[in-house]
């Protein structure tokens, strides 16, 4: 089963041929549709609120986190926390599946936090991404869209910058590996391999800058990108788009064609028996089989988030 976060809620549908998708949660945006290993259910962050279902989407319950923008959530891989990160930039977590929640406020004492605002997002800024690898469950990877990305070492508690060298619109943290992560910014894909200490640019001479994720499944690397934000994506060529795959992250990208390019753009991915589906801002769904992109279906609303639930 297939789960897609859209800008109107969430669909269902029993596999990548989305044709029988039905609306299973009516809320505002959905930023996130995600699960965990250790973790009951599915989760959905949306803009009115973050929401779990344990029946494969039959019905939602609401977490009732503090603040109702939640654009990012996380199970932690023991199990035991799970963190919501919100707009305004806040990080809240839970102890008890949901039922309390309390702030993590080590989050507002990093330096650069007065910065963390741009015009488009009402003067503030949001926790966009959430991020754990199991050979380090006690490290908490955020990313900020404006912010940057920070780490934490003690499961949100205390905080440090890791936002030298990557640009810092962060849409989304890919953990490769416990100490590699790829970020998608609004400035282009950058890489690490020491857990932020130091970043590389992946997308070189690229002429498209605006990525939103990135994903990897059996080795192979996927991104895709706009020529730029958000507000350009009309007129004749739509987003201007262009998705990438590569042999592995620090490979070098190659241009591939794909249904609705250059009209629409790519911005979410997951994989379903075996096959990697990604979904656009049109709300087409996208399945690469036997090395070619086709049409997996389409939603009456934007995609912004794929999750395999099986």
């Amino acid at each position: 089963m297939l789960l897609a976060g859209a800008n109107d809620g969430v669909y269902r549908a029993d596999g990548p041929r989305f044709d029988d998708a039905e609306r299973v949660l009516d809320s505002d945006r959905a930023m996130r549709v995600r699960r965990f290993d250790g973790w009951d259910g599915v989760f959905a962050a949306t803009k009115s609120g973050l929401y779990r279902s344990t029946d494969g989407g039959d019905s939602w319950t609401d977490l009732s986190v503090p603040l109702a923008e939640v654009y990012a959530v996380l199970g932690d891989p023991a199990g035991e926390r799970l963190y919501a990160g919100t707009h305004p930039a806040h990080l809240y977590v839970s102890e008890d599946d949901g039922e309390t929640w309390r702030e993590l406020a080590g989050l507002q004492d990093l330096p650069s936090r007065e910065e963390w605002y741009t015009p488009r997002h009402r003067d503030e800024a949001h926790v966009r991404s959430l991020c754990a690898h199991p050979e380090v469950p006690d490290r908490v990877v955020a990313g900020v869209e404006v912010g940057g990305v920070h780490v934490s070492e003690d499961r949100g508690e205390t905080w440090t910058e890791r936002k030298r060298g990557v640009h810092d619109d962060v849409h989304h943290v890919l953990l490769v590996g416990p100490d590699e992560y790829v970020a998608s910014t609004g400035d282009g894909l950058y890489r690490t391999t020491d857990a932020g200490r130091a970043w590389t640019r992946l997308d070189g001479d690229l002429d498209h800058r605006y990525f939103r994720e990135a994903f990897v499944h059996d080795g192979r690397f996927y991104a895709a990108a706009a020529r730029s934000s958000p507000g350009t994506w009309q007129g004749e060529r739509g987003a201007d788009a262009a998705l990438f795959e590569a042999d592995a992250p620090d490979a070098p990208l190659e241009s591939v064609p794909y249904p609705g390019d250059p009209e629409e753009v790519v911005l979410a991915w997951t994989a379903h028996d075996g096959a990697v589906v990604a979904g656009t801002n049109a709300g087409s769904v996208l399945v690469r089989t036997d090395g070619e992109w086709t049409v997996g279906g389409r939603l009456p609303s934007g995609i912004r988030s794929l999750c395999a639930t099986a």
